[in-house]
């Protein structure tokens, strides 16, 4: 088995699913977490020179995303290193539509190494294991821009793109966009997830404001709610997160999948069945 493999963020959305691909061919990969050994922390870069050590290729999700204050000198430090200790190929999952992403594409870009970079829209998953959870299972989901289309990806779909990338150079130098194949509201999102779980779901359209005014009553972090702002503000607003594109079909092969193929998988979890305290 191969270990030649660094996979940052392992334990993460993508990242463990990165891993979970790879260990399917057959490759043990280096998980990249705090908790594996050797460590690796973004906020303590002793830790990254073990953690590169004998490694040829690697998968980078940086969190909790590239548009964060400190994302883009972090990217360039860990790629200047990688690049010193050996490595040949970066994999770097980015965001569309981000500026501050996409400069954090360019500094792997003009790395010198070979790459590709993964443009990713939201994920499906964001309605199971983020922040869209909790309204869900409260059964009152009140977001702002209900109306803004945006093309879903779902995770499993990101993760498979990112390991068949990270193995075939045929993808070297490119930028894949990974969408889902439609382009779907946050309403029509709730209403998908209300007919598949078969409970009454009420969605609210409220403002920016409003939003942000209750992650802050709820004494969310400072970062999760600027993160969060941004994201509606400038991501979710952008022309080019309104695009359907068909990169996911030319790496795989197959269609991406749907977002009520996603809620009839997510549903047999049980997940959306617990009792929220709220």
């Amino acid at each position: 088995m191969k270990t030649n493999i660094l996979v940052i963020g392992g334990t993460g959305k993508t990242g463990r699913r990165v891993v979970e691909q790879l260990q399917n061919k057959g490759i043990e990969p280096r998980i990249g977490s705090r908790n594996a050994s050797p460590s690796f922390d973004w906020d303590n870069k002793d830790t990254w020179v073990n953690a590169l050590q004998g490694i040829e290729r690697m998968y980078v999700t940086y969190y909790p995303d590239l548009a964060v204050p400190g994302a883009k000198e972090a990217i360039q430090s860990l790629t200047y290193l990688a690049k010193e200790l050996g490595v040949k190929k970066m994999v770097l999952l980015s965001g569309k539509g981000e500026t501050e992403a996409e400069a954090c594409e360019k500094i792997v870009i003009n790395s010198g190494m070979d790459y590709t970079i993964v443009r990713a829209s939201w994920f499906n998953q964001n309605w199971s294991e983020s922040f869209f959870l909790e309204p869900i299972l409260s059964g009152e989901v009140a977001l702002p821009m209900s109306d803004v289309l945006i093309p879903f990806v779902d995770a499993n779909d990101i993760a498979e793109v990112a390991a068949t990338v990270l193995l075939d150079d045929a993808f070297n130098g490119e930028i894949i966009e990974v969408t889902g194949p439609e382009l779907i509201t946050f309403k029509q999102v709730v209403d998908i997830i209300s007919k598949t779980i078969d409970r009454s779901l009420n969605f609210y359209d409220i403002t920016l404001e409003q939003y942000i005014d209750g992650m802050k009553q709820m004494q969310i972090p400072n970062d999760v709610v600027w993160l969060i702002e941004y994201l509606f503000s400038h991501v979710l607003t952008n022309p080019k997160n309104q695009l359907v594109i068909n990169d996911i079909e030319k790496v795989l092969g197959r269609k991406a999948k749907t977002f009520l193929e996603y809620a009839q998988e997510t549903a047999q979890t049980g997940i959306w069945n617990q009792v929220s305290a709220a």
